[in-house]
């Protein structure tokens, strides 16, 4: 296929209308024939920093250096300018069928699969009226709807983690206004430090839970106001679960270097405190997990590798292998080696990633949403390595766990619709797509 061909061909123009940089410049380079080794020393980056690119996970990596890698592959400018942003991308859109069923189909019509791909691509996310009601509570905090005390916030806050443990994420999101207007309003009655710490968990928690979904400007907002909370509680083990939330929102903005600083000054703190309860063990180990995780998206394979021995040696001598039954989730060895499946996975390293997480089962993990991540981490590692029919599999079993794991988490949503979109006759790919359109 020639290049004037190649770039009219409908998988570059599906790319194109879905904005994905990343499949552009790997469909180009295969074209090629180039070897992503050739391509990184074209561009003046490292392999893994490439592999990120073609796998969209190029957050971190500015526009400059983004033209450079169009330039390595011969992207013609007025691609490079779609994709980049620098002119509109046309739309995708989906042409509905003739409503007269006896009347003409027309030229536009599509078929069954591709039409099916777009219709579950559109039930992706959180509905926008419930991001929105978010919005408006961080704004105007709402009537709590009853009296506020502290019993009433930690009650709140269990119920919505039960939920989360449960990977229902719609129901986390729609639960979160109630959940912070208690939060906003219990320190004004109750100033003390405990009372503040609780404030700071429940703004980490909807951190957490909004980044997961994809909403950016709202993470940053609960998360910046569980750093304050946390700082007036004065509790160092707070403070660090807090410096974390920020820095996984910061991560998720393309700002890995400033994520990187925050957490590792967070896990500091609790070093510098002592690891004297069980909480300041599993905070400590979570935080470290974070900053490798956080290295390894900045391309800093050294510090990352560094950073989750660490977390490993402190689960190792303070965690438990596994959660015990009936009692809340917390971090354990197994939830750690998890962690560092991602952390191979960030870096590029699939196989090592997968060698990994064969030693891990789902019966490790105590909730849906643990045992769901397991095979999300996994899938991850199989589309990295191009393996699409594994790739589904593992989200099929992430599904059967934990449907919104993969039904609305974003970065996993957008794995599953590429999916559908270029390996849509592999069995496992149509099983998932028929899963996800239901």
């Amino acid at each position: 296929m020639g290049d004037e061909h190649f770039w009219r061909s409908g998988p570059i123009k599906a790319a194109i209308r879905s904005g994905e940089f990343g499949t552009v410049v790997r469909l180009a380079r295969e074209h090629r024939a180039l070897r992503q080794a050739d391509v990184a020393a074209r561009a003046g980056m490292s392999r893994s920093t490439l592999s990120r690119v073609e796998t969209g996970r190029h957050q971190g990596v500015d526009v400059a250096r983004l033209r450079v890698v169009a330039d390595a592959i011969g992207m013609p400018p007025g691609v490079v300018a779609a994709l980049l942003g620098v002119a509109g991308r046309p739309a995708a859109t989906v042409v509905a069928r003739d409503p007269h069923p006896n009347g003409p189909a027309g030229p536009a019509e599509e078929d069954p699969l591709r039409r099916r791909t777009f219709l579950t691509a559109a039930g992706a996310v959180v509905p926008i009226a419930s991001l929105a009601r978010v919005d408006d509570a961080l704004a105007l905090t709402p009537d709590p709807g009853g009296a506020v005390s502290a019993a009433q916030l930690a009650a709140r806050l269990n119920a919505l983690r039960d939920r989360y443990d449960a990977g229902r994420l719609v129901e986390v999101v729609d639960g979160l206004p109630r959940l912070l207007a208690v939060a906003e309003q219990a320190p004004e009655h109750f100033d003390a430090p405990g009372v503040h710490a609780l404030a700071s968990a429940a703004y980490g928690f909807a951190a957490d839970a909004l980044s997961k979904v994809g909403a950016k400007p709202a993470s940053r907002i609960t998360a910046d106001r569980a750093v304050g909370y946390a700082r007036r509680s004065e509790d160092a083990v707070a403070m660090a679960e807090a410096s974390r939330a920020l820095g996984i929102v910061l991560r998720h903005e393309g700002r890995q270097g400033i994520a990187h600083q925050v957490t590792l000054r967070a896990a500091g703190r609790v070093q510098a405190k002592g690891i004297d309860t069980p909480r300041a063990a599993a905070t400590l180990a979570q935080t470290l997990c974070t900053c490798a995780y956080n290295a390894a998206q900045a391309d800093r394979r050294d510090d990352a590798l560094m950073l989750i021995g660490e977390a490993r040696s402190v689960a190792r001598h303070h965690l438990p292998d596994v959660a015990a039954r009936g009692a809340r989730p917390a971090l354990t060895r197994a939830q750690v080696t998890l962690y560092e499946v991602g952390v191979h996975w960030a870096l590029g390293d699939s196989g090592r990633a997968l060698n990994v997480g064969a030693g891990l089962d789902a019966a490790m993990f105590p909730t849906p949403e643990r045992k769901a991540r397991l095979h999300t981490d996994l899938a991850r590692a199989w589309w990295q390595r191009d393996r699409p029919a594994e790739t589904a599999r593992h989200l099929l079993e992430a599904h059967e766990y934990a449907a919104g794991e993969v039904r609305d988490r974003s970065s996993i949503r957008r794995i599953a619709d590429a999916l559908a979109r270029d390996h849509g006759r592999v069995g496992e790919v149509r099983m998932l797509t028929d899963r996800l359109s239901r």
